[in-house]
């Protein structure tokens, strides 16, 4: 509820990785289902994407797991990711010879020429490292410095390498090993792994990357009980000291690293691994908020942009509060997706009727959980809160609407277990009780970036007509969920405005028709600004389009990793 984006892909556990601005992951069918050109082919000089012949396909991978995303995927985030001790030692990799010399500040040399040092860990031929950068890059070489996880796997061949492939799943604060090693180092298509390293790095304050925590785990389970939809001045007061307390937990034990978690930092240290790696140029996969990582990196340095391909965009012109609104109607679009599907099903706990039906009874509900919670056979209740949560967690992808269904009908007959489960998904709570560092990264990152979409309660009352408007599912909850960066301690470096990257060679910017977390217009916006970028639609529901089974959208991406080709314009995929 804390978070100011809600694009954020949460892969892994019930929605297939992808991230969140409340995060980014999603429920995916069988991944990448077309195979891919081999890079000496370069195909149709006229830019069109040929058909290719498939392959067999890897066995998919099921990433359907009752756990939450992100931390428990495939059995190995728990173990989360990056295991930097107890490996064995391996041949360290070369320097960055393409590294334009001149180009690098003096103070900053070091960090550009150091060796990574790899070794074995996470099992499944993967190895770790720690790459080194400055805390402060407007004062390096102070002996501040922060310490980030890398891992990758070794491109598998045969054939000619490509070099490393940068992946992002987005959130901010998804895990970008956790990533690699569950998902996207196995799962990917053979002959992209063939061609490239597998690489990813937890960017800072992230997961094994100087993690930023901000409250103990039963501190969070209270938070995410906060009436999120006050009705007066007692629970306005009561949210507010929920958002500073959450704020001065983030300040008291995370203050170190918390002004240095911004989006053009993540940027700047992704250059840094490129050199570090011995690569020309930065070949990278982002997805959700790592869209605009990656935007940011190609606007900052142009010339070593490689092949980009920027899924579920966002759009770097739009303020936080306009972030926030457009979520929410794309929110209302997935509910009303959902709501229209389930209607016609019998047994729908919305009932046979129309969608404003099916949206009135859900208010309804929300508003009786309001004043009474129902019990979830454990010790904590379903609130309004956690509910809507719940809804909206299994809006990122169609995939989970059956879960979705049962979890509702249960609810509304008194037994809240389904829904609380889903909520626990998106916040990334454990069945342990634990949480995952996403829910701390994600408003570091947010509330540094742009400035805070509101200053005060008045101003969160007077807009939320217009919230309602976009959303009267969920336009109250997501109004005054976007009240947090104005308790925030640190203030924001960033402010909205376009990113161009003249110079860079061709990026593709993905964007999906009826996105909840990461609307349309946003990647429409993203490749008009781009000097070089080419927008491929996919017509489908869901967050993101890579790999969720569309073999028009990953035939596109495909052929322009493999031979830096890029679809033709106005390419549009079902």
């Amino acid at each position: 509820m804390e978070c100011v984006r809600l694009d954020t892909l949460r892969k892994g556990a019930n929605r297939s990785y992808l991230q969140d601005p409340l995060g980014s992951e999603r429920i995916r069918s069988e991944p990448f289902g077309t195979d891919l050109q081999d890079p000496g082919d370069q195909g149709d000089p006229t830019g069109a994407i040929p058909r290719l012949d498939r392959e067999p396909r890897d066995q998919p991978m099921d990433t359907r797991h009752s756990s939450r995303p992100l931390r428990t995927l495939g059995a190995a985030l728990a173990a989360a990711a990056l295991l930097l001790s107890g490996c064995s030692a391996d041949a360290p990799a070369p320097r960055a010879a393409a590294l334009s010399k001149k180009a690098v500040p003096a103070a900053l040399k070091p960090y550009y020429e150091q060796t990574l040092s790899w070794r074995l860990c996470g099992g499944a031929d993967f190895e770790c490292a720690t790459l080194k950068a400055p805390l402060d890059y407007t004062r390096p070489g102070t002996g501040r410095d922060v310490r980030l996880a890398v891992s990758r796997k070794k491109a598998t061949g045969p054939g000619r390498r490509l070099g490393s492939l940068l992946v992002n799943p987005g959130g901010p604060g998804g895990s970008a090993v956790g990533y690699l090693q569950s998902f996207a180092a196995v799962g990917y298509p053979t002959r992209v792994r063939a061609h490239y390293d597998m690489v990813a790095m937890d960017p800072r304050g992230v997961a094994e990357s100087e993690p930023i925590t901000c409250l103990s785990d039963k501190q969070m389970d209270a938070f995410t009980q906060t009436d999120q939809t006050p009705d007066g001045r007692g629970e306005t007061d009561r949210l507010v000291a929920a958002y500073k307390k959450f704020a001065d937990g983030c300040a008291s034990r995370s203050g170190r690293i918390l002004g240095h978690v911004s989006t053009v930092e993540a940027a700047r240290d992704m250059d840094v691994l490129r050199a570090a790696l011995g690569d020309r140029k930065l070949h990278y996969v982002g997805a959700s908020y790592g869209t605009f990582l990656g935007a940011t990196y190609a606007d900052l340095y142009p010339h070593r942009v490689g092949r980009l391909v920027l899924d579920g965009a966002l759009d770097p012109t739009l303020s936080s509060r306009r972030i926030n609104r457009d979520q929410t109607a794309g929110f209302e679009t997935a509910f009303t997706a959902f709501a229209k599907d389930c209607v016609r099903r019998t047994g729908c706990p919305l009932g046979t009727g129309s969608v404003a039906t099916a949206r009135d009874r859900l208010g309804a509900f929300f508003a009786r959980l309001d004043t009474h919670p129902v019990g979830t056979g454990g010790p904590r209740p379903l609130s309004e809160s956690l509910a809507t949560m719940g809804v909206i967690s299994a809006m990122y992808d169609e995939t989970a609407w059956p879960q979705l269904r049962t979890a509702l009908r249960s609810a509304m007959s008194g037994h809240g277990g389904g829904l609380l489960n889903l909520a626990d998904l998106y916040y990334e709570r454990d069945t342990d009780g634990s949480y995952a560092n996403l829910m701390y990264a994600n408003p570091a990152v947010n509330c540094l970036d742009l400035p805070p979409a509101f200053r005060t309660p008045a101003e969160v009352r007077k807009s939320v007509p217009a919230f309602e408007k976009a959303s009267p599912v969920f336009g109250k909850a997501l109004a005054w969920a976007a009240l947090n960066c104005a308790y925030w301690p640190v203030r924001p470096t960033g402010t909205p405005h376009p990113l161009r990257a003249k110079g860079a060679d061709p990026i593709v910017v993905v964007g999906t028709t009826r996105d909840p977390a990461t609307p349309y217009p946003w990647a429409r916006g993203l490749a008009s600004q781009l000097s070089s970028a080419t927008l491929l639609t996919y017509d489908g529901d869901g967050h993101t389009a890579y790999g969720r089974g569309s073999g028009c959208i990953d035939n596109a991406i495909n052929t322009y990793l493999l031979t830096g080709r890029p679809p033709a314009a106005h390419t549009r995929c079902h």
